[in-house]
């Protein structure tokens, strides 16, 4: 039988802060247990500390269309296209918060929506190899009528333009790769899967 292993398997050696702006870097060594039996040593890894994370794919059930957002996103400098990407509302869970209270907050931080329900669709680690940033993601039921055209905060030096789309050309966007960020992709994966127009959960 294949052994199961835990945190306790694990044993951190040494952790350091190797830059701390934007984002934070940490030096990490660590022992951790072998399927095989033993102990592997001083493993070292450099670890991007970001965080947990919140993506809410925002949905109007009575007009059948989604709201998104497109802003420039620094790790998409080399896409060929372009680096302002379409995207669900995201943010980051700050101290005292829940992640529905981020997904409520982000909602209208990023698209002036208003938020009626929220449902989960999945957790789920986005780069374990060398980040620990973690992703909760909702669908929320909005009134799209009554997003911006525009959002974001100055005080984090967000521009946002603020985007409607019909069900069709979502997923038609999805399909030609229009859409190619991971969170996005997830979360509009999952509705594809799951939505029935005539369902009550929506």
């Amino acid at each position: 039988m294949t052994k199961k292993f835990t945190n306790k398997h694990l044993n951190i050696v040494s952790q350091d802060m190797l830059y701390d702006g934007f984002m934070q870097i940490q030096k990490i060594i660590f022992d951790h247990a072998l399927f095989q039996g033993g102990v592997q040593k001083a493993v070292y890894r450099e670890l991007v500390i970001r965080g947990h994370a919140v993506g809410v794919l925002l949905f109007d059930p009575t007009l059948q269309e989604f709201v998104l957002v497109e802003q420039v996103r620094i790790g998409a400098l080399k896409d060929s296209a372009s680096p302002w990407l379409l995207e669900i509302v995201a943010g980051m869970v700050e101290k005292g918060e829940s992640v529905k209270d981020v997904a409520i907050r982000e909602s209208f931080e990023e698209a002036k929506a208003v938020v009626k329900k929220l449902i989960p669709i999945q957790e789920y680690w986005v780069s374990p190899g060398g980040s620990d940033e973690k992703v909760s993601l909702f669908l929320a039921e909005i009134d799209s009528s009554k997003v911006g055209r525009f959002a974001g905060l100055e005080s984090e030096h967000e521009d946002i333009k603020v985007v409607r789309l019909s069900v069709n050309d979502a997923l038609e966007k999805l399909q030609l790769g229009q859409i190619n960020n991971a969170m996005t992709i997830i979360a509009f994966q999952w509705f594809f899967l799951n939505y029935k127009q005539d369902d009550s959960a929506f």
